[in-house]
């Protein structure tokens, strides 16, 4: 379930390859842009989230007093950390993949199976994308919130789920494009 690059001995490899179409290369490169960002806040989320169901405890333990906000809040901040990084994830191709059938399989079928697959999870991403968005517009339009006491609106976790699976919809687009147009070395694109 490993793709290599993070075993021990494994090569690093000798030159970063941009994407040969300049449209394509460009998208990629706004992208990067969008994943440095979207993992830096991640972390200050995470952080943060750690803090608030820390002080949580502290209050809840010590002082008997519970706090009705801070399961939406670190719910909220979790989805957002989630969908808005999946994008990186996969341009690292980090998900998990069963490599099970790619041992068996040539290296020039393993090429038209990687190709099938970036196809396929883009047209399911896309699909997810659209419905997210109309889940967003639903909650918005609807002033959709919370059952709990606090009612936090529902439109901040599904924009984020909207924006993240949208972004992830266009990392696979990229990856297509570049299995279809190719890659070329980091000086020749520069």
């Amino acid at each position: 379930m490993s793709h290599g690059f993070e075993m021990p001995g494994a090569a690093p490899a000798a030159r970063p390859a941009v994407p040969a179409s300049a449209p394509v290369a460009w998208l990629a490169a706004a992208l990067a842009l969008f994943h440095k960002a979207a993992v830096f806040l991640g972390m200050i989320a995470l952080v943060v989230t750690s803090c608030i169901l820390t002080y949580s405890v502290v209050v809840r333990y010590f002082f008997h007093h519970p706090t009705d906000w801070q399961d939406e809040a670190s719910v909220f901040m979790l989805v957002g950390v989630i969908f808005l990084c999946s994008a990186h994830v996969q341009s690292l191709r980090g998900h998990i993949g069963i490599e099970a059938v790619a041992g068996l399989l040539s290296p020039a079928a393993n090429r038209v199976r990687m190709f099938i697959v970036d196809l396929v999870s883009f047209a399911f991403c896309a699909f997810f994308a659209w419905k997210s968005w109309t889940l967003f517009h639903e909650a918005w339009v609807d002033g959709q919130t919370t059952s709990s006491t606090f009612a936090p609106p529902l439109w901040i976790p599904y924009s984020m789920m909207a924006l993240g699976m949208s972004i992830l919809t266009l990392q696979l687009l990229v990856q297509v494009l570049v299995r279809i147009t190719g890659t070329v070395d980091a000086k020749e694109g520069a």
